[in-house]
């Protein structure tokens, strides 16, 4: 039904909420090292609507802070039942090839793009019992998505901690809110450095002696 694709649309509309935080803040400081977002797997949960729906992520940046890849197994449940993976790559994406996904070097999987936005695209497909119980034995997932040059681009991702994480409990709202805390007041810290080092150039530039 019509309602339930809405919903369902709006139950996964917080499943790229970090991944969007950070590629906005890659944009902004892309000369300095980025704030650190929590490492390897995590889990978190919330309710929308109808739904609960559960998101087991991993984020891959550079060390500016670019998105590399961003991975999100999505369970929604309630007045809607689905369950799908999503990964996110940066924009500039060759789009018929997808992302291809390998476990341990396996037999590739291909992921459709589903949209593509200014900062990333976004690639997705069913969330199957075989492939979560392939991902909880890997040892590590390739995803490689073909840039515009037509180069591809593999990202290499342990698995290391997926099964903990993803028959765990879920990051505790007040520690997901610490780390966005602790990111926004780095990157002021980091802002107002670059500020006072640019006044203190500024500052002895006119200072100094003519010849």
């Amino acid at each position: 039904m019509n309602i339930s694709l809405k919903n369902f649309a709006a139950a996964i509309s917080c499943a790229s909420f970090l991944v969007a935080g950070s590629a906005v803040f890659a944009q902004e400081n892309t000369d300095q090292q980025a704030p650190a977002v929590p490492q390897g797997w995590f889990k978190i949960c919330t309710k929308q609507e109808d739904n609960d729906v559960c998101i087991v992520q991993n984020l891959q940046q550079a060390a500016n802070g670019q998105l590399l890849t961003a991975i999100g197994l999505i369970t929604v449940s309630g007045k809607v039942n689905r369950k799908l993976i999503q990964v996110s790559v940066p924009s500039a994406r060759a789009i018929p090839p997808g992302i291809l996904m390998q476990i341990d070097g396996g037999k590739g999987q291909k992921l459709d793009y589903a949209v593509c936005m200014p900062d990333k695209c976004i690639a997705e497909a069913p969330l199957t019992d075989g492939l979560i119980a392939a991902l909880k034995k890997g040892g590590e997932v390739v995803f490689t998505s073909v840039n515009f040059q037509r180069a591809p681009n593999p990202i290499k991702v342990a698995l290391t901690g997926f099964g903990t994480a993803f028959d765990g409990p879920a990051m505790e709202q007040s520690k997901l809110e610490e780390t966005q805390r602790a990111l926004q007041e780095k990157t002021l810290k980091e802002a107002e450095a670059r500020r006072k080092k640019l006044e203190d150039a500024q500052k002895a530039a006119t200072q100094a002696p003519k010849q």
